[in-house]
């Protein structure tokens, strides 16, 4: 796991080693050597067990097994073999008829066109994938380790399967009054969500150039929403959403929050919440929509701030509790909480699936760690 690469762009699969089945993705290695072995297991098995026990017949299940894993020319060379094994005397049926050749050899020919049927299904998935993933990542690229003089780790994991994006979104951006960062939860996830996704990201980055404060930068949020609520006859967008800013040259954090869960302060090993006076979630047409104060924060030398959306903190394990981050933070290892940020978002995450398993909502996290304004490189003078 990397700072930018961190989160989504690699999901783990879903439902273990048979996801391979589903995602068109190629096959294990075990699932090549199946087919190999069951004919040469066979046929000795067949050598060697007295004439009376008829094993040879089962030679005619290897060919299927091929169909999933190799493609029509394997499919056939395996299938010719059966066929060959079927006829040799000692590898096959003890007294082969006619008919026992011929369901042999109509089962190899039929595992061949499943292949076929296969194959060209599986390139479809990837090329239909391919195109998805370009989408998906245009809307949300990955995150850069290193923003002005914040560095940066995210995780994002979709709750749709087989989908990159969902109803949360993260991004960091530089501009003239500093660094901002947003961290966002739109109604709904999945594929659904992408679109209401893709239109505040557009919003943020332009209102990151344009407004001096926060404040503006979430009224443009809003008015971004409630735009296209009013394009759509039955459209009801809202999103909860924290901005945060550092400033140029200052130890101050400020946090806005429209409606989101509170972030954490990670200090010393510690963690706590820092929770800024939550404002109405976006979108949802209020007249004159009028965003709280920030919450300023002092940060000190080695602080950092988690943002994260409901996924974390309203996560429930198999007797119902529910995922409490300060408290699951705490109890991680104290190299771990005082790690680099990617080693501390993936623990978190490993912790999450550890308590709640299978995790049915969009999860986004992302960690901000400024640096000290004094520490920012400046630039050596030109020298002739």
């Amino acid at each position: 796991m990397t700072g930018s690469a961190d989160r989504r762009r690699h999901p783990e699969p879903r439902g273990g080693q048979a996801a391979w089945l589903r995602r068109g993705a190629g096959p294990p290695r075990w699932a090549r050597w199946m087919p190999i072995v069951l004919l040469v297991g066979l046929g000795t098995a067949q050598v060697l067990t007295p004439p009376e026990v008829e094993l040879g017949l089962l030679i005619a299940a290897t060919p299927p097994l091929a169909a999933l894993a190799y493609g029509p020319f394997a499919t056939g060379c395996l299938g010719a073999v059966a066929v060959v094994l079927a006829v040799l005397p000692g590898t096959g049926p003890d007294q082969p008829g006619n008919s026992d050749i011929v369901m042999i050899a109509f089962v190899a020919l039929l595992s061949v066109g499943i292949s076929w049927v296969r194959s060209r299904r599986d390139a479809q998935l990837v090329s239909v994938g391919s195109v998805a993933e370009a989408a998906q990542l245009a809307v949300l690229p990955p995150l850069t380790e290193r923003v002005g003089r914040v560095r940066c780790a995210g995780l994002y994991r979709a709750a749709q399967r087989g989908t990159l994006v969902g109803g949360d979104l993260y991004d960091v951006r530089e501009g003239p009054w500093g660094v901002r960062a947003l961290v966002g939860d739109v109604q709904g996830h999945g594929l659904t969500a992408v679109g209401t996704v893709a239109a505040l990201l557009g919003a943020f980055r332009e209102a990151v150039l344009d407004e001096p404060h926060l404040e503006g930068v979430a009224a443009k949020l809003d008015r971004r929403l409630v735009t296209d609520n009013e394009r759509s006859e039955h459209a009801e967008l809202f999103a909860t959403a924290l901005l945060v800013e550092f400033p140029p040259g200052s130890t101050t954090v400020r946090l806005l929050s429209c409606g989101h869960p509170p972030p954490l302060l990670l200090r010393a090993g510690a963690a706590a919440e820092v929770a800024p006076e939550p404002g109405t979630p976006l979108g949802l047409g209020l007249a004159g929509y009028a965003p709280p104060p920030p919450l300023l924060v002092d940060l000190e030398p080695g602080d950092r701030l988690l943002a994260h959306t409901d996924g974390l903190s309203e996560a429930r394990n198999a007797q119902g509790e529910l995922y409490v981050p300060v408290r699951r933070f705490a109890a991680l290892p104290l190299e771990v909480r005082e790690g680099e940020t990617v080693v501390v978002v993936g623990a978190i995450w490993r912790d999450l699936r550890r308590f709640a398993g299978e995790v049915d909502d969009d999860v986004a996290l992302l960690l901000l760690a400024p640096t000290e304004p004094e520490q920012e490189t400046e630039p050596e003078p030109e020298t002739e």
